[in-house]
């Protein structure tokens, strides 16, 4: 019996020195807003791993926003908690390159060289560089649109065919659906959260955030005036209440809102929440100077934080292939994202004919002319001044303050935060 017990041992050590040894790499990735992106993200990693048997990937914890994000990130520099890749909202990365947290994907790019070939055209590689470097790849990428409820439209006078085109005809049309009573409101502004709603009107108007050198608030200025002048008057005039994020999505999708305006990464969404409960339609988002306005652009970037060299290496085939034509074509019409990948938005085999087929993406798509970035506010407290400027929307809108009062407040509270030189 203890000879037999050797021989199978001996084969055993035998067999396995025959058969080629199978290294596994690991690498964990943290995202956020799981409402959004879990979906995407599983049916990503899943392929992913499909075509790369030697790279597994696990998720940590995602998550709620962007600012819970980048803050959970720079919490776990260092630790053994940080994950190896992150995606983060684009007005964040300057946070990362300001700490050196992020990877310089800049070498990887130079040295795959065909970057052009992959849908990652420079214009597209930019939307996640700062001052020149490459701290990640854009991975999903958005406006804000406007969600309207045709049944309602059309029960107010209005014309569904033909939704408003001005901030004036929202704010009349949004009056005359709340006066149809039964617990109608007239309008939902997604203001709440971030920086990026307020940058919708401000970047509409033709305004900017600050003065070119980054010394001065400029957002306080005659466009951000206007700005803030219209939110007052969607509340005063427009029937809006005073809503949570969520409260105002779920009245939405029950048939309770006239208009709502929030980011076309809701789409999806929004569409399933709706079902068969009302006519739901899209359009563009009225820009208060339709001449030099512009919208922001929303979303995340992967960037890949780990500094272990064979992990990098498993980090750049994950970021890439997330952030390519597969991954476009599983976030647009998993989410409502416009696509960031060239190959993708012309492929017949990605999403060539998707928006022939699905209408109510076209709204976002149709807005990528005047998209220009999200802005990252210099220093150590962007997330303070953002949450600063949200408290004085707030005052806005539930009218315990006047705009231009509330304005000047965050303008003041914002210009302490920024950095001395």
């Amino acid at each position: 019996m203890k000879h037999i017990t050797q021989l199978l041992a001996a084969a055993a050590v035998s067999m396995a020195i025959a058969l080629p040894a199978h290294a596994e790499t690991t690498l964990t990735v943290h995202y956020p807003m799981p409402g959004f992106f879990k979906d995407v993200m599983d049916t990503i990693s899943k392929k992913f791993m499909e075509e790369n048997p030697d790279i597994k990937i696990q998720f940590a914890s995602p998550s709620a926003t962007y600012e819970e994000g980048i803050q959970t990130i720079l919490r776990q520099v260092g630790t053994s908690e940080m994950p190896d890749i992150t995606f983060i909202g684009l007005n964040r990365l300057r946070m990362l390159d300001e700490r050196d947290v992020a990877v310089d994907l800049g070498p990887l790019v130079q040295k795959d060289g065909n970057m052009a070939e992959q849908g990652f055209s420079d214009t597209i590689l930019k939307l996640a560089q700062v001052k020149g470097k490459q701290v990640g790849l854009a991975f999903a990428t958005s406006n804000p649109i406007m969600y309207y409820n045709a049944d309602l439209v059309k029960a107010a006078g209005g014309d569904p065919e033909n939704p408003p085109k001005t901030w004036d005809e929202v704010i009349a049309l949004g009056g005359k659906i709340k006066a149809l009573g039964n617990g109608v409101d007239g309008i939902d502004y997604r203001w709440q959260g971030d920086d990026w709603m307020f940058s919708a009107l401000l970047f509409g108007a033709g305004g900017k955030m600050l003065s070119d050198d980054e010394s001065k608030v400029a957002f306080n200025g005659p466009e951000g005036q206007k700005a803030v002048e219209v939110l007052h008057r969607l509340v005063t005039e427009g029937g809006m209440p005073v809503f949570t994020k969520a409260a105002g999505e779920q009245a939405f999708a029950a048939g309770k809102v006239g208009f709502e305006f929030q980011t076309t990464g809701a789409l999806r969404n929004t569409i399933k929440n709706v079902g068969n409960k009302f006519d739901l339609r899209t359009a563009k988002i009225p820009l208060i100077d339709p001449v030099n306005g512009h919208l922001p652009t929303g979303g995340n970037a992967v960037v890949i934080l780990t500094h272990d060299a064979a992990k990098q290496d498993a980090a750049w085939k994950f970021a890439k292939f997330a952030a390519g034509p597969y991954g476009a074509s599983v976030v647009v019409p998993g989410t409502g994202y416009v696509p960031n990948n060239e190959l993708a938005a012309k492929s017949a085999d990605y999403l060539g004919d998707f928006y022939k087929q699905n209408p109510l993406f076209q709204a976002g798509l149709s807005q990528m002319p005047v998209m220009i970035p999200w802005y990252a506010f210099p220093g150590s407290n962007g997330v303070k001044v953002t949450q600063t400027i949200v408290d004085n929307l707030s005052r806005v809108v539930d009218q315990s303050a006047e705009p231009k009062e509330a304005l000047d407040d965050a303008a003041a509270d914002v210009e302490d935060m920024l950095p001395r030189s």
